[in-house]
Formats: structure tokens, C-alpha cells, sequence
């Protein structure tokens, strides 16, 4: 399928189920298909991400990825409210990308465009550049020092992992990139070398703990994965705001994504989403399966010892602080690559 087919299909989508709601005020594209060309192939792992905004001040649940007219899209609510102030919105390195170009599907009373035609200029202003990298970096360090060790096993890995890997996005803001989410290394990795910067990327890879890892390794650990996610859809209930990811029409990204990371040689890069795949599926296990989350849990916590080298709390907590070390040194990249970008100005 084309970028352009996908769009037309997510256009779709939005006219027949988000314009009837009543709290509807709009939808935009964001992420990783944000610029491409409407000829463009679509890789068969890649989805297109729909950004539904809503009255009020906060969001409906997240519906996350799901099938229309052929086309794999993600769909995400978000509340006006957190697009009221053009300023935050540039200052947030989340959300400014999605106004960077002209990415809206619908606008009914016109703030979105409003909103782009403020973005969009001031996108690429020094200032404005530097506030996104220290959203980023603070990210890291604010929800780092907020891991709670009595948490659970699988929120501790993912309370651990995820701000981890907004390491990667960091220099990734900084180059004006997109900071996706599952590819976010084999993405850092080009904008690394592409800036001169090249040996922080395996420093970025041992904060992880894949830095060694083989690719035969990563693909047991995969096809474990693949087992538990195919026992997790048929039973998830309770509601999480990443349950959209854990169904049947999301395991081309989920499982196959990865798989194809290690197929052509990307493994290393394949760790993340898949160890913050499994702690999710463990998330709705430990809801909704008990004796099945039990069952499956000793593959989970093998994959993280083996994938990252996290064989208990005291690790997890080392490892957390070994990353808070390390951010100094990501910001010092970080200046070099957004004094070398040639697009920054101002």
C-alpha cells in the first residue's frame, strides 16, 4: 500500500467514526509518515498515526492501532486543552512535530491550521529547538528518578526502559528529526553518524544492555515474545492506554516489526520495543490471566536478563543511575549536533 492510499484511508476513518462524536475537533497525522510522499511504499510494519483532538481537558481512551480500508493506523485522542498555547506546543518535543508541516485531516474551527501557521515558522528557531531537547532530557532524568522499586516487575522494567530510551531522542530532536518511538535507535544511529557523533551510539546500545547481543539471542527471546502476545490478545480486558498495541491487528508491528529489525541485521535495535512489549503484555497478564502472566513470567524476566543484562532490582537500579550519569555527556552531543544543523536558525 502507497502513503497516499493510507492517508485517504485514515481520512476515512475520521469522517465515518470521530466526526460523530460529540466532543470532535479535529484530526491531524503525526509521526513516522508525516513528510513522506503520497507514491511512497509503506512498509508493511509501519502504521500511520491519526492524532483525533477532543474538547476538553482531557482525552477519551486511546482506541491505539486498528484496520480501515486496508491501512494499519494508530489512533490517538488528545484533548484541545493541550494545544491551547502555540508556545507549549513548540516547546514540546512530542507534539511540535505534528505542526511542523501542514499534517491536518480535518478542522472544524480552524485552530489547528491556526496552529500550524504559528509552528511551523518558529519550528526550526534556535531557541525553540534547544526548549524540545531539554523536554527530552528532562524526561529522562524526571522519570528515571521517579522508578518506583516497589513497583511491580514488569511497570519496574518499563518504568526503567522507556525513559532510557528517550536518550535516543534527545539528539534526534536536536537534528530536527522525527523522535519515533519503536525505531527510535536505527534512527539515532544515522543522525549519530550523519553529525560526527558516532561513538556515543554504542554507549547508547550498553545503557540498554544489547550492545553484545547476538542476533540468535534476540530471535529466541522474539519467539518467546511471540507466544506470550498471542496469549495475551485473546484475554486482555481491563483497559491500559497502550492496549491498542496488544491485539491481533497491531502484531505486524509488534512481532513482525521486530522480526524484520533482526532479519536484516538490526537485532540490537530490536530490544527495546520487544523487552517493552513483553512488560506490557505482563501488565494485562497480572489483570487479567493471573495463572497465565505466572506461567509466562519466567520467559519475560529471562529475556530481560539476557537482552539487557537486568537480572534484579539492585541491577535495575544501577543501571538507572549509570543512564543519570550519562546525560551530561548525551547534552554535550547534543549542542554539537544543534550547532551543525543546517536548517537551525535564528
Amino acid at each position: 500500500m502507497r502513503v497516499g492510499e493510507a492517508r485517504a484511508a485514515a481520512a476515512h476513518w475520521v469522517t465515518a467514526h470521530a466526526r460523530p462524536r460529540p466532543d470532535y475537533r479535529g484530526a491531524y497525522f503525526s509521526g513516522s509518515t508525516v513528510g513522506l510522499p503520497d507514491d511512497a511504499e509503506l512498509p508493511s510494519a509501519s502504521d500511520v498515526d491519526v492524532v483525533v483532538v477532543t474538547a476538553g481537558g482531557e482525552a477519551p481512551a486511546k482506541p491505539g492501532k486498528l484496520r480501515h480500508r486496508g491501512a494499519l493506523l494508530e489512533i490517538t485522542y488528545e484533548p484541545m486543552a493541550l494545544l491551547d498555547d502555540p508556545e507549549a506546543v513548540l516547546g514540546a518535543y512530542h507534539l511540535a512535530g505534528g505542526f511542523r508541516r501542514d499534517t491536518v485531516i480535518d478542522d472544524p474551527t480552524g485552530r489547528l491550521r491556526a496552529l500550524h501557521a504559528y509552528v511551523a515558522p518558529r519550528f526550526a528557531e534556535r531557541s525553540r529547538v534547544r526548549r524540545r531537547c531539554l523536554d527530552a532530557r528532562h524526561r529522562v532524568e524526571d522519570r528515571l528518578a521517579a522508578l518506583d522499586p516497589g513497583a511491580p516487575y514488569a511497570a519496574r522494567v518499563l518504568g526503567w526502559l522507556f525513559p532510557t530510551g528517550v536518550t535516543a531522542h534527545v539528539p534526534l530532536v536536536a537534528a530536527l528529526r522525527n523522535p519515533t518511538v519503536r525505531l527510535r535507535y536505527p534512527a539515532v544511529r544515522e543522525v549519530l553518524a550523519a553529525y560526527g557523533q558516532d561513538a556515543l551510539y554504542p554507549r547508547l546500545l550498553a545503557l540498554l544492555g544489547c550492545e553484545e547481543v547476538s542476533a540468535g539471542r534476540v530471535r529466541r527471546h522474539l519467539d518467546a515474545l511471540a507466544e506470550t502476545f498471542d496469549a495475551t490478545v485473546p484475554v486482555a480486558r481491563t483497559p491500559f492506554f497502550f492496549s491498542g498495541d496488544l491485539t491481533a491487528g497491531a502484531r505486524p508491528v509488534a512481532i513482525g516489526g521486530s522480526r524484520e529489525l533482526v532479519d536484516r541485521g538490526e537485532h540490537r535495535e530490536a530490544v527495546f520495543w520487544i523487552v517493552a512489549t513483553f512488560a506490557r503484555c505482563h501488565l494485562v497478564l497480572a489483570e487479567d490471566a493471573p495463572a497465565l502472566h505466572a506461567a509466562r513470567l519466567p520467559a519475560f524476566r529471562e529475556a530481560v536478563a539476557d537482552l539487557t543484562g537486568i537480572g534484579s532490582t539492585g541491577d535495575l537500579l544501577a543501571r538507572r543511575d549509570e543512564v543519570l550519569r550519562f546525560v551530561p555527556e548525551l547534552w554535550a552531543a547534543t549542542e554539537k549536533i544543534l550547532a551543525a544543523q543546517p536548517e537551525i536558525h535564528g
